[in-house]
């Protein structure tokens, strides 16, 4: 109340007084500068990486960029930001994936994306993230155009990875049973996914 008594009319037109922006306003307009500014080193870092030509980061800015976090190119956290970035196209990052897994990251720069891989370990082991998850990393392994299975050889890689670490028993009985058997030799996401139903009812 004391704060509208004390703001006297001078008799100039309301659009001159400076007085228009409430804290809030300032905090807004702030914090917008600021993501701006973030977005901004988001994609200095894609340029950082991507190839000229295509417009994207290919398979060897993807190498790069894992030697500069100090991480494996095979480790499951860079199937993990993929997954992140929604990425569509395994082994490439468009600039549009880019900017949505590193913005729901926080991650502007290298040191601070390598730092934000254990929490982004944390967010997909949650049960309702991780059957996702596990989907996705099929679909994110069908290469061709229209390619609806996956060969025995990769899926033992990718279960692995994927499983490995959770459901090791199950995954090394699975991979032995793959390698010996010789009635299928590809394998659909209806039997990849019977796979984590069954380690989970295990």
């Amino acid at each position: 109340m004391m704060r509208r008594s004390a703001s006297k009319k001078t008799g100039q037109p309301n659009s001159t007084n400076p007085i228009t922006y409430s804290p809030s306003d300032l905090f807004r307009t702030a914090s917008s500068k600021a993501s701006s500014k973030e977005m901004e080193r988001i994609d200095n870092l894609f340029y950082a990486y991507a190839n000229r030509s295509s417009g994207m980061i290919d398979p060897e800015g993807i190498e790069t960029l894992c030697s500069d976090m100090e991480v494996d190119h095979t480790d499951v956290r860079i199937l993990m930001l993929a997954w992140k970035m929604r990425a569509e196209k395994q082994g490439y990052f468009i600039l549009e994936e880019w900017r949505r897994g590193l913005k729901a990251l926080r991650a502007d720069t290298v040191s601070k994306l390598r730092k934000a891989l254990p929490e982004l370990e944390k967010e997909i082991r949650r049960p309702s993230n991780f059957v996702d998850f596990y989907s996705y990393s099929f679909r994110y392994c069908l290469t061709e155009e229209k390619q609806k299975s996956i060969d025995i050889e990769s899926i033992c890689q990718l279960l692995d990875l994927v499983l490995g670490s959770q459901f090791r028993a199950q995954v090394d009985y699975f991979i032995d049973y793959l390698k010996i058997q010789s009635d299928y030799k590809v394998i659909n996401m209806d039997q990849w996914m019977g796979f984590f139903r069954f380690c989970n009812e295990g």
